[in-house]
């Protein structure tokens, strides 16, 4: 117990303030049901692993007695062969509130498994989390400072007793004669040309795997963008994180099952390529597209008619092992006169931001109900819109878009910080499945079929088709100015509303 507190103090201690997974927005933001504990869960991701993942649960209710908390791999080994749980421990300032810590010990995707017990009796619920490290943590220099002095005081102290030794066998009344003396410090000069060349081996085999871990880093990935025929953009994504999927052992690598291709893509709410467009720097042409292709990381999107200017492009992705990615571009656009939207795109070539209530066609309007309290940083949020019609009565006609009852992004003013958020959370749908299979499969010692598993994720997080209202879960990873986009789909078009927010730290 004394050993695990001090490595967790020592993670904790080691670990740098940021990263950029996900385009700057880490933390991982999940609402959903272990059976029938509606469950609010915030994942805070290490940004080096191994590292330790803090979990916080907020349950809806105030029946639930306990929480376990046990990281499990998505796919590979491990999948099925549950660690030891952890203990949330409940808040003392909230009974809803659980926090607890747990380790992730090597990168690529996880699943964060919530074992539920209360008067309702017990349930699961499982979590997809993507882990990498985003950064090599700094030793803090107070101390490094602090192991240097206890190294030295250890190396003299290791030379000390090889001079002692030679005069171990005199009588305590005997002197020592210069001979002996001699021979005392021969052997310390010995001893201390041994541990020179031990700390120098030691301090190459730190560069080494220092080395090693500085290549594994994960590297935001950068999509190439280029205009072809006027109004066709191709879209060339790029993997320059093909070994963060390979553990290391000094100059031995092992590959994963989960190693990063662009070769094993799957279709996330009927996609494999989810492309969104912000004219920068007054992100008022916003556009979410689906180019197809695929086959060979290369896609190509009919534009629709957008204006002219510079833009900032998000492509996200998901790969068969659940790990999503977001791979970010820019482009200058000319004005093109493009073709009409159709099937899942959407966008507006002209959205003026608004603080609360923005105008839709027809004479609708989209509504966010705000908290009186000011925005923070890491807190986790309802983010609450609904629709409602030119009397101010809810909205008739609305129905899912792509499975869903509603899709966010938030962005941030600089494109920073970027997040694709459902009502689920944070999380990609493709991913959900995907932990939800592996929780069945290994509860009934069989494998679930995606489509069972896709019918299960909609219902749940779906929405109720018809319902003027959505939710969605999420919190800012930073401070500062941040656009929202919200989209919800009424009588077969999708209506976009864009919302201005400012953070405070």
């Amino acid at each position: 117990m004394i050993l695990r507190s001090f490595l967790l103090l020592l993670a904790v201690l080691l670990l740098p303030l940021g990263g950029l997974a996900h385009v700057g927005s880490p933390d991982i933001y999940y609402d959903g049901y272990a059976g029938p504990y509606h469950l609010m869960v915030t994942i805070r991701t290490p940004v080096v692993i191994p590292g330790v993942a803090q979990i916080e649960v907020r349950s809806d209710s105030d029946d639930v007695s306990r929480i376990q908390i046990l990281p499990l791999r998505m796919v590979g080994p491990g999948a099925d062969l549950p660690p030891k749980p952890d203990f949330a421990e409940r808040s003392s300032a909230d009974p809803q509130r659980f926090n607890g810590n747990l380790w992730i010990m090597v990168r690529g995707s996880w699943r964060v498994q919530l074992k539920v017990e209360g008067q309702r009796g017990p349930a699961e619920l499982d979590v997809p989390v993507a882990a990498v490290s985003t950064a090599s943590a700094p030793m803090p220099k107070a101390f490094g400072g602090l192991l240097a002095a206890l190294g030295l005081l250890l190396v003299a102290g290791v030379i000390a007793m090889v001079g002692a030794a030679t005069e171990a066998k005199l009588d305590p009344s005997q002197e020592p004669t210069p001979a002996v003396r001699r021979r005392g410090q021969i052997r310390m000069g010995i001893a201390a040309a041994v541990m020179i060349v031990v700390l120098l081996g030691g301090g190459h085999w730190w560069s080494v795997e220092a080395g090693s871990n500085t290549r594994l880093i994960y590297k935001l990935p950068h999509a190439e963008l280029s205009l072809h025929a006027g109004n066709t953009l191709q879209v060339q994504l790029q993997n320059p994180n093909a070994e963060a999927g390979f553990d290391t052992f000094g100059n031995l690598r092992v590959e994963r099952q989960d190693r990063l291709r662009l070769d094993d893509l799957i279709s996330d709410h009927g996609h494999l390529l989810h492309l969104f467009l912000v004219r920068m720097p007054d992100m008022k042409s916003f556009w979410h597209l689906h180019p197809g292709g695929g086959t060979s990381a290369e896609f190509s999107q009919s534009l629709p008619s957008l204006p002219a200017g510079h833009y900032r492009v998000y492509a996200d992705i998901v790969h068969q092992t659940g790990f999503p990615e977001t791979e970010v571009g820019e482009i200058d656009l000319p004005s093109t006169a493009g073709t009409p939207l159709t099937g899942d795109d959407s966008g507006a070539p002209d959205l003026a931001p608004v603080e609360k209530v923005a105008l839709l066609s027809d004479g609708y309007r989209m509504i966010w109900e705000q908290d009186s309290k000011p925005l923070k940083t890491r807190q986790p949020i309802w983010f609450r819109f609904r629709i409602v019609d030119q009397h101010g009565k809810p909205a008739a006609g609305l129905e899912n878009y792509m499975g869903m009852a509603g899709h966010a992004v938030f962005l941030r003013t600089d494109g920073q910080v970027f997040a694709h958020v459902h009502p689920a959370g944070s999380v990609s749908m493709a991913a959900e499945e995907i932990a939800q299979a592996a929780a069945t499969g290994a509860r009934s010692g069989t494998s679930m079929g995606m489509d069972k598993t896709m019918a299960m994720a909609t219902m749940q997080h779906g929405g109720t088709p018809g319902a003027a209202e959505v939710s969605f879960p999420y919190g800012f990873p930073q401070p500062g100015d941040y656009r929202i986009y919200v989209q919800m789909k009424r009588d077969g078009k999708v209506e976009t509303g864009s919302f201005a927010a400012h953070v405070q730290d």
